[in-house]
């Protein structure tokens, strides 16, 4: 059967055994039991209405006498500060071997106590404080903690805010270093873009000139080979002739035979095959000044990517024992600078890959 605190036996006294409520404007009979006045009024009137009989106490059954209802006052003022104190039953912890408060406190092993459990052998030489006194010790020691602990989630606040600070203003630098790299890149495209079509241009100049030359002497050579190709057919045909008419004009046919002498086509001059000549030399010096930027480039970024990636491995985080170890103390990391070192990281591979750039300029002199 489960103990009835103290508590539950006051509110139990102030409850009317009719509406099982706490009373309200309580009255009392002569054989000494409460009930609120309206419930008690109700109970006679219906026992009389039954005609049941002389009207008896619902408790113990004994006679109730006609305008025998007094007043209570003293019960109603208890009843109402009970009510201001909101006691709630199965609050207030009774001992479990004595069933009595737990009163004191023992500082040895740690529990409550008891004034029965105090004297028994187990914490007979035990230190005993008050219960309240022992909180209200022990509420000091965690608001200490407490304040540590503020502290230390204020420093973490602060480093956050700090962190978060740094972070935006970095990404708005890895930004601008976004922009650079388009930028020049573009610059590049647009670099190499002309110089091709100044070479392309240079490359077809020459063709034309060649295609010139060698249509002019197919069309030449055409045009002999047409006369000589009737000339001979008109020797052959002169051969043909009897001697009387063959003799008659042979000389004028030797004359014109020695007039269609054959004159040697045109060749590509000198200087054009010059031209053609440095012109290969020159795209020779291009395709090695490529081959070194792109050597140069590819080399310096990787270089730089190594830093990079170096300077991002994670630092030993301390133990969680570790600030136990330190008096309590417990140790901050500081912000990392892994953002920085990218950011410059970042900035010396932009600069040596403009310098790059620079050198790649250089074509310019060769095209041109």
């Amino acid at each position: 059967m489960a103990s009835v605190t103290p508590v539950e036996e006051i509110q139990d006294e102030i409850k009317c055994p009719i509406c099982l409520k706490y009373l309200t404007d309580p009255v009392s009979i002569q054989c000494g039991h409460n009930f609120c006045r309206v419930c008690i009024t109700q109970y006679c009137e219906t026992w009389a209405e039954g005609d049941y009989g002389p009207v008896c106490c619902p408790n113990c059954r004994a006679l109730i006498r006609k305008g025998t209802l007094w007043p209570n006052w003293q019960l109603a003022n208890i009843v109402d500060k009970i009510k201001q104190m909101d006691l709630k039953p199965g609050t207030e912890k009774l001992c479990e071997t004595q069933n009595k408060t737990l009163d004191l406190f023992c500082e040895e092993d740690g529990e409550t106590l008891c004034v029965v459990c105090e004297r028994s052998p187990e914490h007979g030489t035990h230190t005993m404080i008050l219960m309240e006194e022992a909180a209200q010790k022990y509420k000091e020691k965690i608001q200490a903690h407490l304040e540590t602990l503020r502290e230390e989630r204020e420093k973490l606040l602060g480093f956050k805010v700090t962190g978060e600070g740094k972070s935006q203003k970095y990404l708005i630098q890895t930004q601008t270093e976004r922009q650079k790299i388009v930028s020049e890149f573009q610059q590049l495209q647009q670099f190499l873009q002309k110089q091709e079509q100044v070479l392309l241009a240079a490359v077809e100049n020459l063709e034309k000139e060649i295609v010139k030359i060698q249509n002019d002497n197919v069309t030449k050579l055409s045009e002999k080979i047409s006369c000589l190709s009737n000339q001979i057919s008109e020797l052959e045909g002169k051969c043909q002739e009897p001697a009387s008419e063959f003799l008659q004009d042979f000389r004028s046919t030797l004359s014109r035979c020695k007039k269609g002498k054959f004159q040697q086509p045109v060749e590509i001059s000198l200087e054009l095959e010059k031209r053609l000549s440095d012109f290969s030399q020159k795209i020779i010096a291009v395709t090695e000044i490529l081959r070194k930027f792109k050597d140069t480039l590819c080399c310096k970024l990787e270089t730089e990517r190594g830093k990079l990636l170096g300077s991002f491995r994670p630092e030993e985080q301390p133990q969680q024992g570790d600030a136990a170890r330190k008096g309590g103390e417990r140790q901050f990391l500081q912000p990392p600078q892994q953002l920085t070192a990218a950011r410059e990281m970042n900035c010396q591979g932009i600069s040596a890959w403009s310098q790059a750039l620079r050198a790649e300029k250089q074509l310019h002199s060769l095209v041109v």
